[in-house]
């Protein structure tokens, strides 16, 4: 018997029915493995049902779907907002917290069908190939990875999307877009990304047909949605509409709720160039109307509750904390290390946000908490209370001590 008969050749694809993995299933297949497509539900609005008749039609030998709807809200999703974790000043990293939600359904599906390896459809040339891989090896040491994409086999022979296009149309297989449309969009409870094609360059305004989570301004609304939202310990744990008394507490519901007032209002629509892990720019659209919701709501909820230098020091780490996820190390010692300071810096950041949604804005417009630090008696201009003014020309000369001398060794600037 040959070594090939002999070897575990059981291959856990990442697919989602699109262009890339729908051929890379059929490329598999041809290079003798054992494939078993695997989907993961994060929201995507997707027919999973289509999408398994598709993959067992060309020739996967089992088709996998986790819903994982609740587990990405809840240990992704929340834990970034706690955080305030925003990559670049304007990403809230909705692909970059979803890979690892993906991939450790992927690794359990792998323990569960006791296959050797994994394979997906990123590009050589994109983050999502670093984050798949990363968070397998930090799930599973052992697993081996096909990355088509990173194979000269595969990637001489399809140079481009049009050859993918031709390779699909050779076998039969449908696609969801055109080479008219050719851009690729990701989608998750959190956001859609959109990239590829005329969008790979950043003069070229996005068409308006393009987003599908955000309405476009000439169809925002005149009246705002009033809303309330809760927070413990830094986690939403209710929305309540003001306007039409609509509440939800379920983590789902949440989401889902933020999500179709923020499309409705056009919240979370941002157009950007970014600096991807791999060393290269790349422009990406991206919508994230819940999250957006949640990111204003949350900044304000903490620095009602938060003890300032805690949240000096805390907001100090975000930095690094988002590029470590947008990275893909999720699961590496540091990620968790952080995650341990931010989830201690939340404790008392209990309370609710009241705010205004209304065309493509975020008003707040008042807080309460039961753990405020807000006193408004020691800040009132009316009334003394415990402050004693004078104390403040001491407070003064104490930090103008460096100023003056500064100006000693330094001299006038006049």
């Amino acid at each position: 018997m040959s070594t090939l008969e002999n070897e575990n050749r059981t291959v856990v694809l990442a697919y989602s029915g699109g262009l890339d993995t729908s051929c890379i299933l059929v490329w598999l297949i041809e290079q003798n493995y054992e494939v078993i497509a695997y989907m993961a539900n994060i929201g995507q609005d997707e027919d999973f049902d289509s999408a398994k008749e598709k993959a067992l039609k060309f020739g996967a030998k089992d088709f996998v779907c986790l819903d994982l709807r609740k587990e990405f809200v809840e240990d992704y999703i929340y834990p970034a907002i706690q955080a305030n974790a925003i990559y670049e000043d304007r990403y809230l990293l909705g692909t970059s917290l979803a890979r690892p939600c993906i991939t450790k359904g992927l690794i359990k599906v792998a323990f569960d069908k006791n296959a050797a390896y994994i394979s997906h459809g990123a590009t050589g040339k994109g983050n999502d190939q670093v984050r798949f891989e990363l968070c397998a090896y930090a799930l599973k040491p052992d697993i081996k990875v096909v990355s088509p994409w990173k194979i000269p086999e595969f990637y001489d022979r399809f140079k481009g999307r049009t050859d993918l296009f031709n390779y699909a149309a050779a076998h039969g297989i449908p696609l969801p877009v055109t080479p008219k449309n050719p851009w690729s969009m990701d989608a998750n409870l959190l956001h859609i990304s959109y990239e590829s094609g005329i969008l790979e360059k950043p003069e070229c305004p996005a068409p308006d047909n393009i987003y599908q989570m955000t309405s476009n301004p000439s169809d925002w609304p005149d009246t705002g949605d009033l809303i309330k939202i809760e927070f413990k310990k830094g986690t939403p744990i209710s929305v309540k509409n003001l306007n039409g008394q609509e509440l939800y507490s379920d983590s789902l519901e949440i989401m889902n709720y933020l999500n179709k007032i923020g499309k409705t209002h056009g919240i979370g629509r941002i157009d950007i160039v970014e600096n991807r892990f791999v060393g290269m720019k790349s422009r990406g659209i991206y919508e994230t109307p819940g999250g957006t919701i949640l990111y204003h709501a949350h900044l304000d909820i903490e620095l009602l509750t938060m003890d300032r230098e805690v949240r000096k020091i805390k907001q100090s780490l975000i930095p690094r904390y988002s590029e470590i996820i947008y990275n893909g190390f999720w699961f590496s010692p540091e990620a968790d290390f952080l995650r341990e300071i931010i989830t201690k810096s939340q404790e008392n950041v209990d309370g609710s946000v009241t705010l205004l949604v209304f065309k493509g804005n975020v008003y707040i417009k008042a807080r309460e908490s039961i753990k405020s630090l807000y006193n408004e008696t020691l800040v009132s201009m009316d009334v003394k209370g415990d402050y004693e003014p004078s104390d403040a020309a001491g407070f003064i000369k104490i930090n103008a001590v460096r100023l003056r001398e500064n100006y000693i060794q330094r001299g006038s600037k006049f």
